[in-house]
């Protein structure tokens, strides 16, 4: 496309971001710690779940010292809920590089970005352009959408061709003469999220209708090819509240493991189709009744069920973990699904969660009974 065409559109582009962008916390500075925390939060996430957790943290930690210095368990309780918490220990090595190697200025060169652990070309593009108004491209799924329909762009957004070449249609709207980068960037995205959407795209209230190879060829259903499928994994794990008084039985799963450094009931993964779980749960006895609940959730390509039992000790040989109230376990981090379980037994007990954290959408604990 040529460069007049270019200017056209990022000029469209820009005007409509300036009469329609939301009114988010994390758009209301130029702070480069502040836009780095809104990006990796919003990796996998929702605008509406990250605003909450994005304004706690923030009045938590609100400078790259104090996120460098905070302990993990703090910091995990922050995230609990968002998942993919290798995102968050890896944003505090960073966090940790910037005030130790850098002297606790942040870089602003995206090569020095991309350096930081756990930044990839995305954020480093973001930030670069977000907080220091450089002309970095950026490409998430949003704008891999919008680029791909507007020059008819085919075949998968993620495959190595076509993804370089939807890099560089973003550089080259990106670095147009006389647009600032943070707002063409930030422009692209809100039309994927706003207007480009996955299923029925509102087209009459695009600004670049007119300019768009989809819309134009009514092809707008065929952009961006979709990728792959991954086949679904089912797996199946029960968990066991043992109580001791008013306490009960928890762990932290071991650092390095998957949800490493978070909290869980005792729990084990047992073939899908068990008719007897009861039969595989030593040193546990469960109790009559069958589970009190269950938590389906998804994470990636595996759909989980877990199911959480009343269950007493049959020994203590190699037992690991920690007898807490729910007060005191509401104030740890707990993955998500086991963060239903904990809530199931609050109210099974009576007894309410201290917990400062305001948890995000949790998967939905279908079947629960307190009884």
């Amino acid at each position: 496309m040529s460069h007049r065409n270019m200017r056209r559109i990022a000029t469209k582009l820009t005007a409509w971001f300036a009469r329609n962008a939301r009114d988010l916390p994390w758009r209301r500075t130029r702070d480069p710690y502040a836009v780095w925390i809104s990006e990796i939060m919003l990796q996998q996430t929702q605008v509406k779940t990250v605003i909450p957790y994005f304004e706690r943290w923030m009045r938590a930690l609100p400078t790259v010292e104090a996120f460098a210095r905070a302990p993990l368990a703090g910091i995990l309780k922050l995230w609990e809920g968002l998942g993919y918490y290798r995102r968050v220990r890896n944003a505090q090595a960073a966090a940790r590089h910037i005030v130790n190697g850098r002297a606790g200025r942040f870089p602003e060169a995206f090569e020095d970005l991309l350096a930081l652990p756990g930044v990839g070309r995305y954020t480093a593009g973001a930030i670069a352009s977000i907080a220091f108004n450089q002309p970095a491209p950026i490409l998430d799924g949003n704008v891999m959408r919008v680029l791909s329909r507007l020059f008819g762009v085919a075949g998968n957004p993620r495959g190595k061709a076509v993804n370089t070449k939807l890099w560089a249609l973003a550089r080259e709207l990106v670095s147009v003469r006389g647009i600032e980068p943070s707002q063409l960037n930030q422009a692209l995205m809100e039309l994927g999220a706003l207007v480009c959407l996955p299923r029925q795209p509102k087209c009459a209230a695009c600004p670049v209708r007119r300019d768009c190879f989809a819309r134009r060829e009514k092809r707008v259903g065929e952009f961006p090819a979709p990728a792959p499928r991954t086949p679904v994994r089912r797996r199946r794990f029960i968990a066991f509240v043992v109580r001791r008084g008013v306490r009960c039985l928890v762990r932290r799963r071991p650092h390095g493991e998957v949800n490493g450094g978070l909290w869980e009931f005792p729990n084990i993964e047992i073939p899908v189709n068990t008719k007897n779980p009861a039969a595989k749960t030593a040193p546990y006895s469960i109790a009559p009744g069958g589970p009190f609940c269950r938590v389906r959730h998804t994470i990636t390509n595996n759909r989980i069920l877990l199911e959480a039992f009343r269950a007493t000790l049959i020994h203590q040989r190699g037992l690991r973990g920690a007898w807490k109230t729910i007060e005191e376990a509401g104030r740890l981090p707990f993955t998500s699904a086991h963060r239903k379980v904990l809530e199931a037994v609050s109210v099974m007990l009576k007894s309410p969660i201290n917990s400062p954290a305001t948890p995000a959408k949790s998967p939905r604990c279908s079947g629960c009974r307190t009884d």
